[in-house]
């Protein structure tokens, strides 16, 4: 099957809802994606809005993006683009464009996020992450961290 790879950056628009089809959970809201360009005079004015619908499916990404995400929130989506078709209340054929989201997050361009990982369940997982995380607990930020709120960030993160 064919699948078109896509991004888009925007704002999640509408509160999130999270619903369960048979067994599996999907996590749906919508994004706005505003362009603007700057005029001859300097001066920044609307551009182009493209509005998208997100669904996000499978366990792990339902409860990040779930417990991590809301309306107003600047994020970036990545996912397989479709058209979906239906008849509104009057019966009118309209159509929506769709993403099935692969990955979600937030914008840190426009905003700060604290990472929260998961511990790792058993001894040696081998992840370099893991390792990076612990030699920096408890040490003062160093060159590569900027502080934000009393808070170390590396900027390797």
């Amino acid at each position: 099957m064919f699948e078109t790879p896509f991004t888009v950056v925007g704002t999640i628009i509408t509160d999130p809802i999270r619903r369960r089809v048979g067994d599996q959970e999907v996590y749906k809201f919508r994004v706005a994606s505003n362009s603007r360009r700057r005029t001859a005079e300097g001066q920044w004015e609307p551009g182009n809005s493209l509005y998208v619908g997100v669904n996000c499916w499978g366990s792990k990404l339902v409860k990040g993006v779930g417990a991590s995400l809301g309306k107003g929130d600047p994020v970036i989506v990545v996912g397989y683009v479709y058209t979906s078709e239906y008849d509104d209340r009057g019966g009118v054929r309209r159509s929506s464009l769709e993403v099935r989201a692969t990955a979600v997050g937030p914008d840190l361009s426009r905003c700060i996020a604290t990472i929260d990982r998961p511990k790792a369940t058993g001894a040696g997982s081998g992840d370099a992450a893991d390792t990076q995380d612990d030699a920096s607990e408890g040490g003062e930020a160093g060159e590569a961290d900027e502080v934000a709120d009393g808070k170390a960030l590396p900027l390797s993160a």
